[in-house]
């Protein structure tokens, strides 16, 4: 039985276990023939304690650039499978804001990986997937590696 959904929204963070979780996204967005949307999110939590000056808008900067080309990787991804891929690129608490999009997009699916880059984002942040298992009244897919 293949269960069918009508829009799905996957986190992407340019690591291993989000490449896995976007694949399997791809997978089932084109098995049903469903919208997909792909979210890159920069985690502005990481910076609040800095004083706000030309080190943190080069941060942001650096950031905002390694997004912009995960999401240009994974659209081509997208595009080879015959996919169409809406993505969208934010600043804020990742967790929180894959929610809103979920809200925005009216998806009914969100597709995370298990863990981010790396283990020091999971002490300092928490687990983006641990959060919006437990705040989200989606559907939500945790991929592990």
């Amino acid at each position: 039985m293949i269960i069918v959904f009508a829009n799905i929204l996957v986190a992407i963070d340019g690591s291993e276990a989000s490449q896995r979780a976007f694949d399997r996204a791809l997978d089932i967005a084109k098995r049903g023939n469903t919208p997909l949307h792909a979210a890159y999110i920069v985690e502005t939590g990481l910076f609040s304690s800095l004083p706000a000056d030309n080190t943190v808008e080069i941060m942001y900067n650096v950031l905002k650039t390694e997004g912009e080309n995960v999401l240009a990787k994974v659209q081509e991804q997208a595009k080879a499978a015959g996919v169409t891929v809406k993505t969208h690129l934010k600043f804020g608490h990742a967790g929180s804001e894959i929610i809103n999009l979920a809200n925005e997009n009216k998806a009914d699916l969100i597709v995370v990986g298990s863990h981010g880059k790396s283990q020091t984002d999971r002490l300092l942040i928490g687990s983006v997937s641990t959060f919006v298992v437990t705040h989200s009244k989606v559907s939500t897919m945790v991929v592990r590696l």
